[in-house]
Order: structure tokens, then C-alpha cells, then sequence
């Protein structure tokens, strides 16, 4: 597509569905937004236990996807690219998945790979990094190679690369990418029990992230990074508790710089909490209540063991990927 495209991206992940619809002008490097919408539904319910998609995950999640396909329909978007993540990996049904997606939206979701999961979450969160700072204001950042951590519900993708300007998405080749299976609904399924969390229960949590730690350190020189960039729900909660907000503002969170004391201060805050603590958290969304101290957990981890002393926290991940994918065709 050389002119301006509108197009519709579908994320859907373990604990969440997203949809952004947006018009894409791949020639001037500009992602606008027509739509963003999120809702928690959870499809990884159970699956790291049952190696299965559980009939009322994916009953809630074709449902949520009804209402998107009225979206698409009503700001017509020009291509559409549903993705699917770790659950749907992961599950023996994923054909039910399949099958249904495609009833309710007219096109199947594709299964991505860990890796290609991992490279659009890094395009889409680092395609803007890339453009000069408008006169007269700054960078979002001090600059490449960036590390990229998408935490997710299922997994957590780590992208090592530089970043290129904005209508060229990254290229494949020259990118360190790794999808390990620790995320915000895994860990708490495996781990985090009672309410709170006990210390033991913490501990094997954190064993079980350093355990995967290890395999990223072996995979690519993650501390070489000169920026290190956070993504998804559990990165900008953390975030937007360590800003003190009232209420969840993206407008605020996105292309905040959180120190790592801020998040070692806010996992230890969130793990120390009981379920209707963070229920009362301003900034916190019902669908993250009780993941969001493994979600924390992974973030601190990998902060303390690469060396960053902040994060760069993004609202733009996979979505915008996908988006940009459909505007170059690919």
C-alpha cells in the first residue's frame, strides 16, 4: 500500500484481546489512531495446567471479538490481521480457536511464533524511537540498540536490535529475539497461590523467571542494550503506579521513565497486597487484579539482572507491529 492505509490490527494473548484500528501512511512514517480498544478475557485460563483452551475462555473471548468485528466494519477498514499468542500455542484446541475466530470475523488469526510475535512487538514499539525530535523538543530516548520485554500473559518476548525509522519496519535480519514461558497469568497459576503471596511462593516465582533469565542471557548480550523498552499491561500499571497516578492515563505512561528502585518498590508493594488492596489502586484494571504481582515480578527481575537502571515505558507493542505489517504489506 503506498497511500495512506486504514487498517485494523487484533492482538489476542493470553490474559488479554486489543484491537487497534488506525490510518497508516507508510511514505510520511505516521501511525494514527482511529481506535483502541482492550478487554480482559482471559483465554490462557487454565491452559498451562490442561494444555487446553477452557469452552468459557473461549466463549468470552469470541464474544469481546464480535464487538470488535462491529468496529472494523464501521470504520471500514481497508486489511485486517487478527494474531494469536502463547495460549493458542500452547493448546491442544487451538482448531476451536481457529474455527471460531473466523466465523465471527470473516479471516482466521494466525498462530504467530514466539519469534514473530517477538519482531512485531519490537516494531511496533520502537518505530517511532527512530524519528528525529521534533524543533525545539527532545528524543524519546537516548537511542539504540534497544531491548525490547513484552510481558504478557503466557510469555515474555525479548528483542535485542537497533531501531529504524518510522515506515520502514524492522528488518528480521540483525535481531536477537527469545520467547520464554514466564508471564503475569502463568507465574500466578503456577506460583502465587494465597492472598498474598507467601515469601516460599514468591521465591519459586523468581526461580522460575531467573531460570528463564538464563536462557535469554545465553541467547543474546541483553545487558549491551542502551535502551531498555517495557511493554504490555503489566509494565504500564507498574508504571503508572510509580508516577503516582489517580486513574490509568496512557497519555501520561507512555514514554515514562521509571527508575529501577520505582519498580523493585512497586513489585514489593503489589506482592505484599492482598487481591482487594489492588482492586482499590487507581490505576489498576479488574482483569490485572490478580496477575499483576507476577507481571511486576518478571519486570524487576530483568531489570536487576541486565543492569538498567530505568525503563522506557511504551503504549505502542505488537498492535502497532501488526499494523504496520498490513501498510507494507507484510
Amino acid at each position: 500500500m503506498s497511500a495512506v492505509a486504514r487498517v485494523a490490527a487484533i492482538d489476542c494473548g493470553t490474559n488479554s484481546l486489543r484491537l487497534l484500528v488506525a490510518d497508516v501512511d507508510p511514505a510520511a512514517g505516521r501511525l494514527t489512531d482511529v481506535d483502541r480498544q482492550m478487554e480482559i478475557v482471559r483465554l490462557g485460563q487454565g491452559v498451562d495446567a490442561t494444555g487446553r483452551l477452557a469452552p468459557e475462555a473461549l466463549d468470552r473471548t469470541l464474544h469481546a471479538l464480535a464487538g470488535y468485528a462491529k468496529i472494523i466494519k464501521a470504520t471500514s477498514a481497508d486489511a485486517v490481521r487478527m494474531v494469536a499468542t502463547s495460549a493458542t500455542r500452547d493448546a491442544a484446541n487451538a482448531a476451536d480457536f481457529v474455527r471460531g475466530v473466523e466465523g465471527v470475523l470473516g479471516v482466521p488469526p494466525e498462530v504467530l511464533s514466539g519469534q514473530d510475535e517477538a519482531y512485531l512487538s519490537f516494531t511496533g514499539a520502537t518505530a517511532e524511537l527512530a524519528a528525529p525530535a521534533a524543533p525545539g523538543g527532545q528524543a524519546a530516548v537516548a537511542g539504540g540498540p534497544y531491548l525490547v520485554v513484552d510481558i504478557g500473559g503466557g510469555s515474555t518476548e525479548f528483542v535485542l536490535g537497533d531501531g529504524q525509522p518510522p515506515g520502514h519496519p524492522a528488518a528480521r535480519t540483525g535481531l536477537s529475539a527469545l520467547s520464554v514461558d514466564i508471564g503475569c497469568v502463568r507465574l500466578t497459576e503456577r506460583h502465587l497461590h494465597t492472598d498474598p503471596p507467601s515469601r516460599a511462593e514468591i521465591a519459586a516465582a523468581a526461580a522460575d523467571v531467573e531460570t528463564a533469565l538464563d536462557a535469554v542471557a545465553a541467547a543474546m548480550p541483553a545487558a549491551t542494550a542502551r535502551t531498555l523498552v517495557g511493554l504490555a499491561g503489566s509494565v504500564t500499571t507498574v508504571a503508572g503506579l510509580a508516577l503516582g497516578l489517580a486513574e490509568y492515563d496512557p497519555g501520561r505512561i507512555h514514554h515514562a521513565r521509571i527508575r529501577a528502585v520505582q519498580v523493585a518498590e512497586q513489585t514489593q508493594l503489589l506482592l505484599g497486597q492482598t487481591r482487594a488492596q489492588r482492586a482499590a489502586l487507581g490505576v489498576m484494571h479488574p482483569g490485572r487484579v490478580d496477575v499483576i504481582g507476577g507481571g511486576a515480578l518478571v519486570l524487576d527481575h530483568v531489570m536487576r539482572r541486565f543492569g538498567f537502571a530505568e525503563v522506557l515505558v511504551s503504549e505502542h507493542d505488537i498492535l502497532d507491529g501488526i499494523a504496520w505489517s498490513l501498510a507494507a504489506g507484510r
